[in-house]
């Protein structure tokens, strides 16, 4: 029987001037369909959100676009202005009030950039939802009415307390969310999935992540993993309890932004085991073991077979709570541990890469391990026997996963569960004892392992098993180790201290070499290393052959921080701004302003004499952006990428070159379009920055040009000429494009070959045609570089050579070297050539010294 009840009226004011709109209106399925609430909406006419009602402040989203408002009367106000507002992360939003503010009606809460939102928002529509969770709401509103803020009443509530009739039946509440899509680029990985249970563990509801007809506790992170979530996956939370709709208000959003997703982009798969089935190209010979270039870089060592521990322990346990109590003690000094771990990688490298020890604390409260290992102690085995147990299980389902990322972090799960077995077992966990210029030989390294290597000693790292992806790998690029995954298994027999080169660029581990290859090995190393330090005291001076013809060497640059190293290092101007630095590994596209603000700080970087070439965005292939929903394509390389996507996406587009255009009066700015392929592309890019210019109404002088990346773009730049002011050799793709051979594949990396007699007639047709109409051509690809190639584009007569930052002395100090008239002659003889072998050759027996 329920006790009566007294129904209790609250009346909201006003919070913004404008015109009410019934929340079925409003163009977003969440408010629309009130799965967060009833309510109404409101069209704004003003500019600050003021209290519509007396109550304390509960809440503040970080991005200040939204906040909670408690009653007097105990009901809670949400209020959201705008939808999609999220995105902008606090941008055109300040706040006037703060969490546990007591305030009263007409008090201001958050003051918001009207213009700002109206141009960039997808709505300015302003939610007000009320709710309570223990009042069953009825509401009384008008849409249309024309209202002023703080002045008219928008929302009649009337809320009947059903307090007795919920204890009586003892309900909990139970909220389910819509499709969410997962817009992480890798899925649900070990650092979202650990975020995901962090914040789920903070509410005492049950939550549950759906996805299709399998669940998994989303205060787990092995059991959301073990769901195997991709990107665009789309999924749902349950939640059952007494906060299960706070708790969805808040994971939603999560979600939805990407739930911290900050890492770079993976480099891309490679499947091992397929390559090694079908190329003689990755065959091993018995001196020769081959694998997957992981971390660039050789060096010469000796081979230290780091095998698995095998740790001893009994299975059987007769005091449970004894084994319980051990366990958690072992767990709480894993996770002080850890905490060390993270700490040192931070001040080694940065703390975005040590965040993988973050997802390992997560592990070591994982409720789904901690569940499986107690209930084995309640069974009468040890803490030892339970904790690996649970975790072998654990590991084992992610590793039968059709997924190489997700199976990857079963590797993360194996590691910390070893550490916690060593510390129940009295095993030393200090970091690993390895001899001087050691190349480590293992089935699978762990990321602690490969964390606490100290750098100075450790030649290079080669395992059987992982990826590219794993974090392994991901840490030996950072600590700049070179590093071989997918090795063949006979690597695992070479025995202790066998001499070894590594050659983590090349993905090869070449045993017992002999005293000529080490020597020249060694030698090469000191060489370049002396070179460079002698080259950077000359890298000022301008790159001029010995018989005086001038080469531009400039920079390929993604940031201002590498305008600063350009500079340094002797750049003479950026011959590629890859713009995508602002667009990639984030859940939004970036702003108008904050890409105008980027370039001009770069354009103010290098001042006004110095080129700055900025490529407009290139996506597409094997660059995916999350956030335009780009169609999955059975070869996305030769699919909608480059200038093909930006002219798909005109708003996008004219944005970006408007930004690029406010760069123009600090810098000796050309804009650059990537993958042009027909005339009517460049005429079509042409346009629209003509009529960005024009919209201006500003006298900009601005320089127009494309890459030379496919062969039809190389055969027809005569063509091109009469729209084009100047070219620039995307050597890389042109290769791809030419041999039709992917690059990233590592069967067919040694012979995707840029010095292909083929690639360099292109350059050659592309230089020629470019001079007669009086254009320059740049190179800004990865052949531009190569020392070895440089003497030969010299002699093809390119005008400008475009390198990373640091290759900026060596390749200045090549050309100083180096003879036009004789470059120009070696360039005829080598056109002539049948192959890329006999090109090299030739231009090794050329300088050889």
């Amino acid at each position: 029987m329920t006790k009566d009840t007294k129904d209790i009226s609250l009346v909201l004011y006003a919070p913004l001037s404008g015109t009410t709109v019934s929340l079925s209106d409003v163009p977003d399925e969440v408010f629309a369909q009130k799965l967060v609430g009833d309510g109404i909406s409101l069209k704004p006419e003003s500019d600050i959100l003021k209290a519509p009602c007396a109550g304390k402040v509960t809440n503040i989203h970080p991005s200040h676009h939204a906040l909670t408002l408690k009653s007097e009367e105990g009901i809670d106000v949400l209020m959201h202005i705008g939808l999609d507002t999220v995105e902008f992360k606090g941008k055109g939003f300040t706040l006037k009030t703060a969490e546990g503010k007591d305030v009263k009606i007409g008090d201001p809460l958050i003051e918001f950039d009207f213009a700002y939102l109206s141009k960039q928002a997808k709505s300015v529509l302003t939610e007000i939802i009320v709710t309570s969770p223990d009042k069953e709401l009825t509401l009384k509103s008008e849409a249309g009415k024309q209202v002023t803020v703080g002045e008219d009443i928008i929302l009649t509530v009337t809320a009947s307390d059903k307090i007795a009739a919920q204890t009586a039946t003892k309900e909990q509440k139970k909220a389910t969310s819509w499709a969410i899509t997962v817009t992480n680029p890798t899925g649900f990985h070990a650092r979202p999935a650990a975020l995901l249970a962090t914040e789920a563990k903070k509410f005492t509801s049950d939550i549950n992540v759906i996805l299709g007809d399998k669940s998994a506790n989303a205060k787990s992170v092995t059991s959301i993993m073990s769901l195997n979530i991709g990107h665009n996956a789309k999924i749902k939370l349950e939640a059952e309890g007494n906060d299960s709709e706070e708790a969805l208000f808040f994971l939603i959003p999560l979600i939805e932004e990407g739930l911290g997703e900050s890492e770079t982009k993976p480099a891309p798969k490679c499947d091992i085991k397929e390559d090694k089935k079908t190329s003689a190209a990755s065959k091993s010979s018995s001196d020769l073991i081959n694998g997957i270039g992981a971390s660039d870089g050789i060096a010469v060592g000796f081979i230290h077979q780091l095998a698995e521990e095998n740790i001893q322990y009994r299975e059987d346990a007769a005091n449970p709570q004894k084994e319980v109590e051990r366990l958690n003690t072992a767990l709480s000094q894993a996770e002080e541990e850890l905490e060390d771990v993270y700490n040192s990688m931070s001040r080694k490298v940065s703390a975005d890469k040590a965040d993988i020890f973050r997802a390992h604390q997560e592990l070591l409260s994982d409720p789904e391990l901690r569940k499986d290992a107690y209930n084995l102690i309640n069974d009468g085995k040890s803490a030892e026997y339970a904790w690996h147990h649970a975790v072998s299980e654990q590991a084992k389902k992610l590793t039968e996963l059709n997924n190489e990322l997700l199976s990857g972090r079963a590797t993360d799960l194996r590691d910390v569960g070893k550490r916690v077995l060593k510390l129940l077992s009295g095993n030393d966990t200090s970091p690993l004892s390895i001899p001087k210029d050691a190349i480590i030989v293992a089935e699978e390294l762990t990321p602690s392992d490969t964390a606490q290597l100290d750098k100075d000693k450790i030649a290079g790292i080669c395992t059987t098993h992982g990826g590219a992806t794993s974090h392994v790998s991901i840490l030996a690029r950072t600590l700049g180790i070179p590093a071989i995954t997918g090795a063949d298994e006979e690597v695992l027999t070479v025995p202790e201290g066998t001499q070894a080169i590594i050659n983590g660029t090349e993905g090869t581990l070449k045993l017992k070499p002999s005293k000529a290859e080490v020597s020249q090995t060694k030698t090469a190393r000191e060489e370049e290393r002396q070179h460079y330090a002698a080259n950077l005291a000359d890298a000022g001076k301008p790159a001029v052959t010995t018989d005086g013809k001038r080469i531009e060497v400039g920079g390929n640059v993604g940031s201002v921080n590498d305008v600063f190293d350009v500079l340094k290092l002797g750049g003479e101007g950026v011959g590629l701004l890859r713009s995508e630095f602002l667009f990639l590994n984030r859940n939004e596209a970036p702003s108008e302003q904050e890409q105008s603000e980027a370039y001009q700080s770069i354009a103010k970087a290098l001042g006004k004499d110095k080129k700055l070439i900025i490529r407009t965005l290139d996506v597409g292939g094997d660059k995916h952006l999350p956030y335009l929903d780009m169609p999955t394509e059975d070869n996305p390389f030769l699919g909608v990428r480059g200038i093909r996507l930006c002219l798909a996406r005109p708003e996008l587009f004219r944005s970006q070159i408007r930004a690029i255009l406010n760069a123009a009066s600090f810098s000796n700015l050309h804009i650059m379009f990537p993958m042009v392929s027909r005339i009517k592309e460049l005429q079509e890019a042409k346009a629209m920055v003509e009529e960005e210019k024009a919209a201006l109404n500003k006298d900009l002088s601005v320089k127009i040009g494309i890459m030379i990346e496919v062969p039809s773009a190389a055969l027809m730049v005569e063509e091109f000429s009469e729209f084009a002011d100047f070219f620039s050799l995307g050597t890389n793709d042109l290769t791809q494009y030419t041999l039709a051979m992917d690059r990233g594949n590592p069967a067919l990396a040694k012979i995707a070959d840029g010095l292909h007699p083929a690639v360099l007639r292109l350059i050659h047709k592309t230089v020629e045609d470019a001079h007669k109409h009086g254009r320059f051509v740049g190179v800004c690809g990865g052949l531009a570089g190569d020392l070895t190639a440089v003497p030969l584009l010299l002699g093809l007569g390119v005008d400008e050579l475009s390198v990373v930052p640091p290759s900026i002395p060596l390749v200045k100090e090549k050309i100083r070297k180096l003879s036009f008239k004789d470059s120009q002659k070696l360039a005829g003889e080598v056109l002539e050539l049948p192959t890329a072998t006999a090109v090299r050759e030739k231009l090794h027996s050329v300088f050889a010294h």
